[in-house]
Formats: structure tokens, C-alpha cells, sequence
């Protein structure tokens, strides 16, 4: 969790915000066929629907008051992954400062699927 005081008060952000701001931007960029969590009874990544996106968001908080986010995405078939990925990067870490203030540190996206058809 990230306070932020002025002379007005102070606001506690919690990791639930940033997981479901950088969810949403996630999986609004281009070739992001959403969110994927891995599945304890079977291993296998799925599909999470968006209102259980914040599942495949991994949130860290750091001593200096910036954040890192993991993603775990599941991607169109015949994307270009270099693309996609440093499209996803930059939304992720522009709607997140712009939303809450909070300068992003890294954000690191992991493919675990790719939708064929």
C-alpha cells in the first residue's frame, strides 16, 4: 500500500487499485486477448474473465514509493510479441501514474498463451 499526504489529508492506495488499473490497460492494447492465471489443479493457464483480471497482476511495492508490476497475458495468434509487449509496457505505465500519482519502476509482462483461431 502507497500513502500519499499533502496539507488536504492523505490517501492510501492498495495493491487492489493498481492490479485492476494495469489489468484494465493490459488488456486493452492490441493482440492482449486478456489476463491468464495458471491453474493450481491442472497446471494449465487460463482465461481470466474481466472481473477477475486482477488475478494475473502482480503488484510490488518499493522503500521509495514506486511500484513494479508482473503481468501474465495470454495473446492473439500471429502478433508480434516485441510489439505487443512494448505496447503493453507504456500504456501500463502511463494510465497508472496518470490514474494514481505513483511513478512505475518497471513492468515486466510474461506470455503464457497464445489463443490459436
Amino acid at each position: 500500500m502507497i500513502r500519499q499526504t499533502n496539507e488536504q489529508g492523505s490517501v492510501n492506495v492498495s495493491s487492489n487499485v493498481y492490479s485492476d488499473i494495469a489489468g484494465t490497460a493490459a488488456s486493452n492494447c492490441f493482440g492482449v486477448k486478456g489476463m491468464a492465471a495458471r491453474s493450481v489443479s491442472d497446471g494449465v493457464y487460463h482465461l481470466l474473465r474481466k472481473e477477475s483480471m486482477s488475478k494475473g497482476v502482480r503488484v510490488e511495492f518499493h522503500e521509495d514509493d514506486t511500484i513494479s508490476i508482473d503481468l501474465h497475458i495470454m495473446v492473439d495468434n500471429g502478433v508480434n510479441l516485441n510489439a505487443v509487449g512494448a505496447s503493453i509496457i507504456s500504456e501500463v505505465r502511463y494510465v497508472v501514474a496518470k490514474c494514481t500519482g505513483t511513478e512505475v519502476r518497471a513492468v515486466n509482462v510474461y506470455v503464457d498463451s497464445m489463443m490459436i483461431g
